[in-house]
């Protein structure tokens, strides 16, 4: 590790870059979510539930520590989308006294169009983003070097 003041100015420019380029793609998700009606923490949600790997179930509790929210956020969170006929609530076959959220076919359809548009936009950024990394893993290895020497 660097000690401290032997970061080079480039180390700052890199890292202030990488944080503009992903400001710029959470304002294009934010955006791209709003022109379908949809605010960004409910898009978070879908992505979140979808997107849970195969067989797990989601529940409030896990829903809440895949968007870094409190639970009790993440049960207001839960009745917006079930409001908005984005998600239902189902008893969970192996637990009766939890349950588990699912997208409707609203949602679905919904996250197909957003997840398009975003990986478009994931790919246009994709070099510049791999660039800025590969600056920084470059840095971060500099420094694990020197800490050795």
């Amino acid at each position: 590790m660097k000690t401290p003041g032997t970061l080079r100015q480039q180390d700052y420019e890199t890292l202030a870059d990488l944080r503009y380029a992903l400001r710029l793609f959470m304002d294009f998700s934010a955006s791209a979510a709003q022109s379908e009606g949809v605010p960004a923490q409910q898009h978070q949600a879908l992505l979140a539930i979808k997107g849970a790997k195969r067989g797990e179930p989601v529940t409030v509790g896990t829903l809440a520590g895949r968007l870094l929210i409190a639970p009790h956020t993440a049960t207001e969170l839960v009745g917006r989308l079930i409001e908005a006929g984005l998600a239902k609530r189902q008893a969970d076959p192996e637990d009766k006294r939890r349950q588990t959220v699912h997208l409707t076919e609203k949602a679905e359809e919904l996250l197909v169009r957003l997840s398009e548009v975003h990986l478009a936009e994931i790919r246009e950024l994709a070099p510049k983003l791999i660039a800025l990394l590969t600056q920084l893993q470059g840095t971060v290895t500099t420094a694990a070097d020197q800490g050795t020497s």
